[in-house]
């Protein structure tokens, strides 16, 4: 059957309402506003900037640390903090060694966790600032829609197909069936946020990818109210060690907030080795730490939330530019591989794509040559500067931390060089190890389950992230072939989606299978609880078979990350 769908036209389509794709179009509708005041021609018109957002309002899917870096915003902005609703400017940077009954703060705090300047922020309340600034600025946002397929037009990107509404579980329409609009545009920027999944559609499709596969890390959140007193609002302070091994990359954080509130998290690099290594499980156990316990002690759980990030730092950033499209944010890997902060490269980005595509419209030519003014930009800006400084710097901790402290202490002295240089790296997920035979049991792990006050198993914590999704809709997690899963998953890998998903969507159900010659028996079938998806898109990179497609659900689905 034939679809029709209603087009739209526009100059600029930007596809996510992060911080990135939001200083796009703020950035953009400014620098139109001051051409038209010039009398300069062509007119432009920000009304014909279109920004899709998928989450049910703006913010809804913003999870982050977060400390922010305001040099971007500064420029964006310049009376940023006579509005912006900054929770509290750091005041005292902690790097903290955690071993299993103890805490050591370093006598002096690495440059890498110094965070003077910065500001503990709800990048929910950020982005939802910004977003009211852009609609302001007469851009047009269109929330609870996703880019569901990207439009062609000569082998170039003409603009994107939005989710259809209404349909079924089974793929058929419901009485509110509504067919998805294509969207086209002169120039489509895509800000979905990491592995977004029409960037990654494009990037395999034009061969994009840079010298290194992007490696991925999981960040896991909690947003607390505490007793008074138990911290100042601006402390900041990362945790090493325990309970993270060696043998892994990964870290936690503890943020001040005001009002007694404090935002806790644990990130970890997807690229271990046991296959049923379980990032949620051990994000409640670094919470039983002495120094956490006394923290959250009386205190009450408020908010959950996961999500991933791109840590492959320069040497994964895909190219970011194709005839008719850029690619800008976490989806182009703008993000601080050795600070993890991305927040102002995320937005600088978003700000030198809207100058190139600025140059674009006044010319009427929206090509690769002329959008590849984008990457030149790049490379002048202090994007470049900055993680050039650490290229190779989350490479390093491939095989372990200690190596990767070796590799960093030349990399210091080096400018980012190190011993290597370019660092080779491979997807994340060609680190699992195959288990061993005697291992291959359904569940041999007992899954956490928490004590209900200080800690907690991932239902309760999806519970508080927020999250809904119509169940009668189609199944946005696509696994491309179900029988890997019962038969050759199960006997090398355990089935790690019931371990790497922190939301538990993924479920390896027994059931009886009564058509069976001898009687009846047990087999295995893959259940996928599709409705507690917090859209961390971990199944997509951490599959060890890649069979597992993320895709948009309908939009106003997910999280709802509400002062996170």
């Amino acid at each position: 059957m034939t679809v029709q769908r209603e087009q739209l036209e526009a100059d600029v389509l930007i596809v996510g309402a992060g911080p990135a794709g939001l200083s796009c179009a703020l950035h953009l509708a400014n620098l139109i506003k001051k051409h038209n005041e010039s009398g300069a021609k062509p007119e432009l018109s920000a009304e014909n900037i279109y920004v899709l957002e998928k989450g049910r309002e703006i913010g809804a899917h913003q999870l982050s640390g977060a400390i922010m870096n305001p040099k971007a915003l500064a420029e964006l902005v310049p009376d940023f903090e006579k509005s912006a609703p900054l929770d509290t400017p750091v005041t005292d940077s902690a790097a903290l060694l955690f071993t299993g009954r103890s805490s050591f703060r370093f006598p002096v705090t690495p440059p890498p966790f110094q965070n003077r300047g910065n500001y503990v922020v709800s990048l929910n309340k950020i982005v939802k600032w910004l977003g009211a600034l852009v609609e302001a600025a007469g851009v047009n946002v269109f929330k609870e829609f996703g880019g569901a397929e990207l439009v062609y037009e000569n082998s170039a990107v003409a603009g994107v197909i939005t989710e259809d509404k209404g349909l079924d579980k089974n793929g058929k329409p419901k009485d509110n069936y509504t067919p998805g609009y294509e969207l086209r545009a002169k120039v489509t920027v895509l800000a979905e946020g990491t592995r977004g999944s029409l960037t990654k559609k494009l990037v395999a499709e034009k061969k994009l990818d840079n010298i290194n596969p992007q490696s991925y890390g999981i960040g896991i959140k909690e947003l607390w109210d505490v007793q008074p007193g138990r911290i100042e609002p601006g402390y900041v302070a990362h945790t090493l060690g325990w309970p993270v091994s060696t043998d892994m990359y990964g870290g936690g954080w503890i943020y001040g907030l005001a009002n007694n509130r404090v935002s806790i998290g644990l990130v970890l690099a997807l690229e271990y080795a046991d296959p049923r290594f379980d990032p949620h499980a051990a994000f409640q156990t670094w919470k039983t730490h002495p120094f956490l316990r006394k923290l959250l002690d009386g205190g009450k759980l408020l908010r959950y939330g996961a999500k991933s990030l791109p840590y492959g730092g320069w040497y994964a950033m895909p190219r970011n530019t194709v005839d008719g499209a850029l690619i800008i944010g976490d989806s182009g890997s703008f993000l601080d591989s050795q600070r993890l902060k991305g927040i102002h490269l995320a937005m600088k980005s978003g700000m030198l794509a809207a100058e190139t595509i600025y140059q674009a419209l006044k010319t009427g030519d929206a090509s690769a040559k002329t959008l590849g003014g984008f990457q030149s930009r790049v490379e002048q800006s202090y994007i470049r500067d900055e993680m050039w400084k650490v290229r190779n710097f989350h490479q390093s901790f491939q095989h372990g931390m200690f190596r990767g402290f070796m590799h960093t202490a030349f990399q210091q002295i080096t400018g980012g060089r190190g011993l290597i240089d370019p660092m080779r790296a491979e997807e994340g997920y060609k680190h699992n190890k195959k288990i061993d035979a005697t291992k291959r049991s359904l569940n041999t792990t007992e899954r956490f389950k928490g004590d209900g006050k200080l800690t907690f198993d991932r239902l309760t914590d999806v519970y508080h992230s927020g999250t809904r999704h119509d169940e009668d809709q189609p199944c946005h997690l696509h696994v491309l072939d179900t029988n890997i899963c019962i038969t050759r998953c199960v006997e090398e890998y355990g089935n790690p989606c019931q371990y790497f998903c922190p939301a538990a969507v993924y479920e390896m159900a027994k059931e009886v299978d009564r058509s069976a010659v001898a009687g009846e028996t047990e087999r295995l079938r893959l259940k996928i609880n599709f409705a507690n998806c917090v859209h961390c898109k971990t199944c997509d990179i951490a599959d060890p078979y890649q069979i597992i497609d993320w895709v948009v659900p309908e939009g106003g689905g997910g999280p709802n990350y509400e002062g996170m």
